[in-house]
Formats: C-alpha cells, structure tokens, sequence
C-alpha cells in the first residue's frame, strides 16, 4: 500500500492517546470511591497505567480505518447513484452505517 493513500499514523496514535487518557480519568473519578489502602500503598496498578501502542498497531489501525472509510464512501455513493444524487449525504451514510458496521 502506497504510504501517502493513508491516515497519518501520528494522528492516529493522537486519537488513541485522548481516548485512554479520557478513560483514565472516568476510571479514576469511578474508582475513588473504591480505592483500598493497600492500592494506594503499591503505586500505580495495571488498571491506572496508560495505554501505549506500538509502531506495528497503529500502522494496522491506520490501514484498517483506510479501509472501514473507504469502504463507506463506497458504499453511500452506491446509494446515492441510485437516488440520482452527485453528492454523497449524510443521510446516505445513515443508512449504509448499521450493515457496514456489522460487516466490520
């Protein structure tokens, strides 16, 4: 695959780091509540640890969003052709979403 017809992997690695650090956060304000003395003692846990990806896991994410979007696009295209439409709408994307992502 051409390196240039893909999602920046640094963008990507971007996206994934929000996510964890969010959940990290939802995770600490839940488990407040529920944190022991002997949690605290030991330091970071494995459930309070960040998240990382390595290099092989986010060029694999990038081909695979590659293709889940390219695969939509293709998709509501099709719909709309068959509407007599130029222009893919968000309506058209509405209607592929729930069978594309059974597909997926």
């Amino acid at each position: 695959m051409d390196a240039n017809n893909t999602f920046d992997s640094d963008l990507i690695h971007a996206i994934f780091k929000h996510i964890w650090a969010r959940r990290f956060r939802e995770r600490e304000r839940s488990d407040a509540i529920d944190a022991t003395e002997a949690e605290i003692a030991l330091g970071t846990t494995k459930k309070n640890r960040l998240a990382s990806a390595n290099a092989n896991a986010l060029k694999l994410s990038c081909e695979l969003l590659k293709s889940f979007v390219s695969e939509a696009v293709q998709r509501a295209a099709i719909i709309a052709e068959a509407e007599g439409m130029d222009k893919i709408e968000a309506t058209h994307l509405e209607r592929i979403l729930p069978q594309l992502l059974l597909d997926f």
